[in-house]
Parts: structure tokens; sequence; C-alpha cells
């Protein structure tokens, strides 16, 4: 339960709302509704999951959701519907037709007094957010429910201000999601040319007038003539699964171990941030720590995308585990170069080999077990050959991981933002909106 709902003292992010604005708790003015759908109803009406949802936008990532037989609650239009796992992620959807959701998504129906579009805006701020994320429990699968969502204070000015806000965000936030989808779509467009190059080096080598043979592969086509295609297991030496403890939601400091997270090596680049701080109390297993010059693997995600994706650690502070959603992948240097090796995963013939053994497989789960990645058919070079191809394309690499770098950073900047404009929005903090 909320500690405000025991004090007169109202959170910092909400601390200096203008005089005429209520700030009750939002239970007094928003109803959690918990109707549950009719068995025609659930067969019937579209389904909403909290993974239906993208992060702080409150967009749907399939516009036309379709009906499910899974456990779940009545929404209606203008319902708001607050994901109560994880909080963090931050999503939220104002809903405008009739369907059920999830028992994971909290249906929130404002009183007559309360502009569904502002309560929207209010429960998916930054500042909401992280008051309810703080107040979670379960530390593997982190929930929020009703007594901690009920008891935040709900910034309520007068009708007309709540309007005035909502059209003001309404307008602001879409010319910034446009600028965001513009620089996403270049993102898109520098990693397809990155793959390009990277394929193009790893497949065909750089002498344009090599003799070339076919591969006997359809989607590998032709190679050099003294390159062989091998079982990827030739080329390892042996691969190690990490471990994942129950860890608290926090980062480790420097005296404390710590387990990195699956998305470490997200897109080919290595993340010592993304990690949690193993509790007190329980023993690290020293033999996972992450070194320098480790290839790391993501070896189950929820994201085709993102399964597959490795990274070679340039470098990592000490008391870093992987975690069992990742392999550590220890090759033979005497055939094989790290840095060619993570170039060649991410070129399109090998991941098109990692996607279909994911989804082609049943029972796999978005899981690449050890067997399926020593069975990738790899392009391999002679082993100078393939530090030669390294330190040919790196430069080039270099320049359009740049450019990627710059757009991320701009997208990261307009992203917080968004979110402070809502924040300021909704606290009374814009003048001409109090």
């Amino acid at each position: 339960m909320s500690y405000f709902q025991h004090s007169s003292e109202l959170p910092q992010w909400v601390a200096n709302p203008p005089t005429h604005w209520r700030t009750d708790w939002l239970k007094w003015h928003v109803q959690l509704s918990t109707e549950r759908p009719t068995e025609q109803e659930a067969e019937t009406l579209p389904y909403i999951a909290n993974e239906d949802i993208t992060s702080w936008t409150g967009k749907l990532l399939n516009p036309t959701p379709k009906p499910s037989d899974a456990e779940s609650r009545k929404f209606q239009p203008d319902d708001v519907l607050f994901n109560k796992l994880r909080p963090y992620l931050a999503k939220v959807y104002h809903a405008s037709f009739s369907g059920v959701s999830s028992g994971e998504l909290l249906c929130l129906r404002g009183a007559d007094h309360v502009v569904p579009r502002y309560l929207f805006y209010v429960v998916s701020s930054r500042a909401f957010v992280d008051a309810v994320n703080a107040e979670t429990f379960g530390s593997k699968m982190p929930r929020a429910d009703w007594e901690v969502v009920g008891h935040q204070p709900l910034p309520l000015p007068p009708l007309v201000t709540q309007k005035r806000i909502v059209t003001f965000l309404d307008d602001k936030t879409a010319q910034i999601d446009a600028l965001t989808g513009k620089k996403q779509a270049l993102l898109e467009r520098l990693a397809e040319k990155r793959q390009s190059i990277i394929t193009q080096a790893v497949t065909k080598g750089l002498n344009s007038a090599a003799r070339m043979k076919d591969s006997g592969i359809d989607w590998l086509g032709s190679i050099p003539g003294h390159w062989e295609v091998v079982p990827f297991g030739r080329s390892i030496l042996r691969i190690e699964q990490g471990w994942s403890p129950q860890c608290e939601e926090r980062q480790k400091d420097d005296s404390e171990w710590g387990v990195l997270r699956s998305g470490c090596v997200n897109e080919g680049v290595f993340r010592s941030h993304d990690h949690k701080a193993l509790p007190y109390g329980i023993e690290p297993k020293i033999q996972l720590e992450v070194h320098k010059g480790d290839l790391l693997m993501c070896r189950a995600s929820g994201s085709l995308h993102l399964i597959g994706s490795v990274a070679l650690v340039p470098d990592c502070p000490p008391k870093l585990m992987f975690s069992d959603k990742t392999y550590r992948i220890v090759l033979d240097i005497t055939n094989t170069s790290a840095r060619f090796t993570e170039l060649a995963l991410a070129a399109k013939y090998m991941r098109e080999q990692i996607v279909l053994s994911v989804s082609g497989a049943v029972g796999l789960a978005n899981n690449i077990p050890q067997s399926v990645v020593k069975e990738y058919q790899f392009a391999r070079p002679p082993v100078d050959e393939q530090r030669f191809i390294v330190d040919t394309i790196v430069n080039v690499l270099k320049a359009s991981d740049d450019a990627a770098r710059i757009v991320r950073q701009s997208i990261d900047r307009l992203t917080e933002y968004r979110s402070a404009l809502i924040t300021a929005a909704v606290t009374g903090q814009i003048s001409g909106l109090k």
C-alpha cells in the first residue's frame, strides 16, 4: 500500500500544483473495472495483452487485435488500461473500442469530471510510472496492484483545463512521435546498409577477382573457391550457459555482483549497464563472470529480432555474470576469429538460419538450444583472411555505427523531452495550461 496514503506529504513530482487543482488519491476519482466477459464476448471481442502495447506511447502494435480465449476483463471506449506487470515498461492504452484485456492490465474508468484522455496522460507520465514502480512487489516479476495505483495522487484541474491540456499534448506528442518515427526509419536504413556491407564481406570476401564456387546452399550462393562451409560447431570449443537467480530491480554498486540481462547484447552492441544486482546472501558463480573478449549470444528472447544477437565484449566492469538467457561462445582461435564471427552472425545468411531455427521448430519457445547453434552452416575463410576482412571493413562500419549512435541519441533526447512535457503539463507547470 502506498506510503502516501498514510502521509500528508505529496510525492515530489506533484508537490506544487496550481492552488485551484485537486490532488486527491486516484481511486477517489477513478473506478477499477473488473467485469468479466461472457463466453460469447470472450470469443468475439478483440483481445489486448500487455505485450500488444508499445512502451510510453500507448499505441497498439497490432491495430486490429483478434479475439482470444485467455482469461480476460471487459473494457469499453475511453477506459484506460494500465499494465501492472513490470510497470516500468509504461504500457498504457486509451481504449477507442470495446474489447477484453489481459488480467495484467488494470482497467481504469474515470468519473464524469475526469477527461479519459487526460487520465491516460497522467498515468502514462514518467513521474507517475516511476512512483508506482517504486512500490512494486516481487523481484523477478515485479507487479503493482490496485492498492498501489489507486493510492497515487491524481493532479486534477477543472474540466476545461483538462481538455486544454489534452489538446496541447495530443498535438505536441504527435509531432514528436512523427519525428521519432522518421529517425527510427533512418536507423533501419542504416542497419540494412550495415548488414549488406557485412554480408558481402563475410560471404564473398574482398577480392572481386577471386575464383568462386557454388557453396551448395541455395540461400548462401557462391563463395570464394578456397573458403569452406562448415557446421558452426567446428569453430567452437564450447558453449556456456549463464545463470538467472532472482535479482533486485536495480543496478549493482562497485562492491556487489550483478547479472547481465539478455538485452546486454541486443543488436550487436554490448551494454554493460543492462544488468541487475545480485541480492545479498546469494553466492555468485565466479566462473560466469564476463571478461573483455568474451563472445556473448542472446539465446532466448520474446522477440525474433533480438534472439541470436551476438556481441564481442570490448570491456566490462568487474563482478558481472551473464544470465541463463545468454550463451558465452568459446571459439577455436586456430581457425576462427572472434571479431569475424561476431560480424558473420549478423550477416543476412546467418540471421535467416537463426530465425528459421526458432520459428520453424516446435516447442523451442524463442530459445536456441546449443545443439542448434552448432548446426548453423558457417562460411569460413582461412583465419588470416578473416582478420584481414575485419581490419578492412572496420572503418567502413565505424562511420555507419557513428551515424546510428547519433540518431539513437537524438531519439533518446526526443523521448526524454516527450516524457518531461507530459509530466509538466499534467502537474500545472506549463504557463497557459494551468
